[in-house]
């Protein structure tokens, strides 16, 4: 068994205001943890991992590519399809904090280069 306990300094400073860090991964899936900072952003993007998610603290509004927008609060949790285009968005007042998981494992995602 692999046990991970993250430590602020795992964090990476993606975009603005937006800290993500690699947790646990397994052959299978991968887990990061983040917290999104209020009024910033997460550009839209598109990976083909599959992603599910949990918001443990504040508001996340997801931004699709339909233009449909999805706010996720505390204790809720989302699933978005490989290659499926979203952003995000805190528009709280309150720092936004979660875990997601990735399947397949997303251990070197583009913003860790």
């Amino acid at each position: 068994m692999d046990h991970y306990v993250p430590d602020e300094a795992d964090y990476v400073e993606a975009v603005d205001d937006v800290h993500l860090t690699v947790g646990a991964s397994g052959g299978e899936t991968s887990v990061q943890h983040f917290s999104i900072d209020p009024g910033a952003e997460v550009p839209s993007h598109e990976h083909h991992h599959e992603q599910a998610g949990l918001i443990t603290q504040g508001e996340l509004t997801f931004e699709l590519e339909d233009g449909e927008r999805i706010t996720v609060g505390p204790g809720e949790s989302y699933t978005l399809l490989g290659d499926e285009v979203h952003g995000a968005v805190n528009e709280g007042d309150e720092v936004v904090k979660g875990i997601d998981v990735f399947a397949p494992p997303r251990t070197d995602p583009d913003w860790a280069e």
